[in-house]
């Protein structure tokens, strides 16, 4: 039997894999997002949280048995933690408690979030802290736990005639058993760096994402960023599409919604990050 050129075509489509949207199937989010409200009204911000379809939950150490009893009253599924940034230098001995009671709560990530930025440097201020973090990863996963460390936009400063910046300085001296990153794609575009480059870079590194937008600036090393810049997931200069995709093949397992900053009440901007998420395809 004679083929003709359309049972041909049809033939040739069926043989080729059809690629399906992918969609990101569970996020959660940043708690610290909901910190003007959260204290006040714990269930019930929660449950709206849940409402608008968040699964996960990233918990702060400062206000976590504020808000525990709450969270466990919902379906929000708490992954990681984030510990004051003196259990690593100066209050020490608060650490393995810390530890030991976010293991026992079912946590799988407790995090380093911020170096204030009268304790940092350059190259040798980041060695000190790798170093810091090594430690601090082996009693993590002495406890059952992964360390991850949180990036902010100082760290992506270059670093004068190596063609490296402080993060890849960072990730260099630190093991990969032991601290992973917890990368924040909103303060690597203010500091230049668009996000799907790191990601790249640091395949197999990135557990855990904070997936947040900001608006156009000229790069800039430090947190002074207006109000205003601050986005909800779905609007200002990042595309989510190719950094979804960039994630997942970097082998990222936790995605949390971030907004330092929002017009009015928190609970409209997570939803409206939400919102975009739940249609999203990439």
């Amino acid at each position: 039997m004679q083929m003709t050129r359309r049972s041909l075509l049809a033939t040739s489509a069926a043989l080729v894999p059809t690629l399906e949207a992918k969609k990101l199937k569970t996020f959660g989010a940043q708690l610290y997002t909901l910190r003007s409200i959260i204290d006040q009204k714990p269930l019930e911000t929660l449950q709206a949280l849940e409402a608008q379809g968040y699964t996960e939950a990233e918990v702060i150490r400062g206000n976590m048995s504020k808000v525990w009893d709450s969270l466990k009253q919902t379906k929000l599924k708490p992954i990681s933690l984030h510990i004051d940034t003196s259990y690593f230098f100066k209050d020490i001995d608060k650490l393995n408690p810390t530890l030991d009671d976010a293991k026992a709560k079912g946590i799988k990530y407790v995090v380093c979030p911020y170096i204030a930025p009268a304790d940092r440097g350059g190259v040798e201020v980041i060695k000190k802290l790798a170093d810091t973090l090594n430690k601090t990863g082996e009693r993590a996963k002495s406890a059952g736990l992964m360390l991850c460390y949180h990036n902010h936009a100082f760290e992506f400063e270059p670093v004068a005639g190596t063609g490296d910046r402080l993060i890849d300085v960072l990730m260099k001296n630190t093991d990969p058993k032991l601290v992973g990153l917890e990368f924040d794609i909103m303060w690597s575009q203010v500091g230049g760096v668009p996000p799907v480059e790191v990601f790249e870079k640091y395949n197999g590194r990135i557990p855990l994402v904070h997936l947040k937008n900001v608006t156009k600036m000229a790069p800039q090393y430090n947190e002074r960023v207006p109000r205003e810049a601050f986005q909800s997931v779905g609007t200002g200069v990042i595309d989510m599409v190719p950094v979804l995709k960039a994630a997942a093949a970097a082998g990222a397992k936790h995605y949390f919604v971030e907004q330092d900053q929002t017009p009015g009440n928190p609970l409209d901007s997570l939803k409206q990050s939400a919102d975009y998420l739940k249609k999203l395809t990439y």
